[in-house]
C-alpha cells in the first residue's frame, strides 16, 4: 500500500507513524508513507496556502490552487482521494477494512476554519471524521486513520487473526473482553479462575458475556443500535437492552 498525507504540518504526521508497528511496516516495505508538505505546491513567495472567507466571518480558508496542484501530482490510477473534516463521515473499523484493500490512499489534511469547498467537490472521493468535536488541524486525524488502516494489511500484527478478535471487529457491535497476564494475584486482585482453568469453551463463554457487560456498560450505543436494526444475534439477549 501506498499512503500521502497532504498536510502544512507533516511532522505531525510523521512522528508517530514512523515508530512501534507502523514504523516498523514501512522498515519491513509493507507500506510507503510520505508526509507531503502542500506549502511545496504554492506558487507565491510567501508560500501562502490560506485566505480570508469570502461572505466574511472569523479565521481563514485554505485555497484550492495547492491542494489541486498536490493531487495533479500524487494521484496515481485507482488512488482515493480522502478528507479529514469534522464535517466528514464518522470513521468506524468496518471501513478502516475496506480502506486497507486500497492500492493508495491520498489524505488532505485541512487546517484554520477549513478548505474550499471547491476542493471537496473537484478531488474529494470521501470525507471522513474521527469523532464529534474538533482538532486543531486534520492531520492528527489523517495518522489516526492511516495507524487503524496500515495495521490491518497482512503481516503487519505478526498474527493476522488479532485484528480479528479485538473491539469493533466482526459486526462491529462489541467491545472486546478484559484480558490478564501474570501474575495471577497482584495487589489482592485475583486473575478470573476460569482463565486458569484450561477450559476453552468455558473461557470462550466467559470472554462472550464479559463482552456483552463490558460494551453494555461502555458503549450501550452500539447495543441499541443493533436493536435498532432489527439485526437478529444469538450472543445478545433481550436483557442487554434493559
Amino acid at each position: 500500500m501506498k499512503v500521502d498525507i497532504v498536510t502544512i504540518f507533516p511532522e505531525i504526521a510523521a512522528g508517530p507513524l514512523g515508530v512501534s508497528i507502523i514504523g516498523r511496516a514501512v522498515e519491513a516495505g509493507q507500506v510507503a508513507i510520505r508526509c507531503v508538505d502542500l506549502r511545496d505546491y504554492t506558487t507565491d513567495r510567501h508560500r501562502h496556502v490560506d485566505d480570508m472567507p469570502y461572505g466574511g466571518g472569523p479565521g481563514m480558508v485554505m485555497k484550492p490552487e495547492p491542494f489541486f496542484a498536490a493531487v495533479a501530482d500524487l494521484r496515481t490510477e485507482g488512488a482515493k482521494v480522502i478528507l479529514m473534516t469534522p464535517q466528514g463521515k464518522p470513521f468506524r473499523q468496518a471501513r478502516a477494512v475496506e480502506l486497507a484493500k486500497e492500492s493508495h490512499l491520498i489524505f488532505l489534511c485541512g487546517h484554520y476554519e477549513g478548505v474550499d469547498h471547491r476542493v471537496v467537490e473537484a478531488l474529494v472521493d470521501e470525507e471522513l471524521s474521527i469523532g464529534d468535536y474538533v482538532l486543531t488541524n486534520g492531520t492528527i486525524a489523517a495518522a489516526v486513520v492511516v495507524d487503524a488502516v496500515v495495521r490491518l494489511l497482512p503481516g503487519v500484527l505478526g498474527d493476522d487473526q488479532s485484528a480479528e478478535v479485538e473491539s469493533f471487529s466482526g459486526d462491529g457491535r462489541r467491545l472486546e473482553a478484559p484480558h490478564y497476564t501474570r501474575p495471577a494475584e497482584y495487589a489482592g486482585m485475583a486473575v478470573p479462575e476460569v482463565l486458569l482453568s484450561g477450559n476453552h469453551g468455558a473461557i470462550a463463554k466467559w470472554r462472550e458475556s464479559q463482552a456483552l457487560e463490558r460494551t453494555r456498560r461502555n458503549r450501550p450505543d452500539l447495543l441499541c443500535d443493533a436493536k435498532a436494526k432489527s439485526i437478529s444475534d444469538d450472543w445478545i439477549p433481550d436483557e442487554a437492552f434493559a
